[in-house]
């Protein structure tokens, strides 16, 4: 029989921790939160190994990103307890319930309606109640419940949309990895007098989003 708690521990010690997350919240949440039961039957017993792990099949295939790195994501974020958020592209709904132990209220969008239905039974499964799942375009954001505290893409993209920056609160942040493979790099933006600055905390390569290519542009 396969000990998930000890696996779950050793996640957070080998892989977690050693990428200089040092954040109680989310080291205590990853260590509470049954990560197996947000990837497919099949791949339960390599749910803590350090990688992407494909959630559907065919084109484009959906990933839950390696926990390293959603862990640095959320701790460049700096999630208060207060803060409404917005997590984007989060298949099962793992990223939402880590962010349901650090955020008031989590809204959680998928536009894939299979993974919408398993993110939402599996967040009730385990008792989690602050998160809202939604299923529409990932590239639109949820502009029902805007402004957000915090909005996060789980993948990388070209470029952030307007449409999702619009949805920032002033003072808020908006999380994602911008370029891909070996240009990723995890950017911070802060919405700050109508005006977004922008931070690169680091390197990062995480499987793509659908719906976040660059418009094409005339070059002359």
């Amino acid at each position: 029989m396969i000990d998930y708690v000890e696996l779950r521990r050793g996640m957070v010690d080998s892989q977690v921790r050693t990428n200089n997350v040092t954040d109680p919240g989310i080291v205590g949440a990853m260590l509470e939160i049954p990560r197996e039961l947000f990837v497919p039957a099949q791949l339960k017993s390599l749910a803590y190994i350090d990688d992407d792990l494909a959630l559907t099949s065919g084109s484009p295939t959906r990933y839950l990103i390696e926990p390293m790195i959603l862990a640095r994501l959320i701790q460049e974020a700096d999630v208060q307890e207060h803060d409404h958020v917005l997590d984007i592209g989060g298949g099962t709904g793992y990223s939402a319930a880590v962010l349901s132990r650090l955020a008031q209220q989590v809204v959680a969008v998928e536009e894939d309606a299979g993974l919408a239905a398993t993110a939402t039974a599996t967040l009730a499964e385990i008792g989690v109640a602050n998160v809202a799942v939604m299923q529409g375009p990932l590239n639109a954001g949820w502009k029902a419940e805007a402004p957000y505290d915090l909005v996060l893409l789980n993948g990388s993209v070209d470029e952030v949309p307007a449409a999702l920056f619009d949805q920032v609160k002033e003072g808020g942040r908006l999380v994602a990895v911008v370029g891909h493979g070996g240009a990723g790099k995890a950017c911070v933006f802060t919405k700050v007098a109508g005006s977004v600055s922008e931070r690169v905390a680091f390197n990062a390569a995480v499987p793509a989003l659908p719906g976040f290519k660059a418009a094409p542009r005339f070059t002359f």
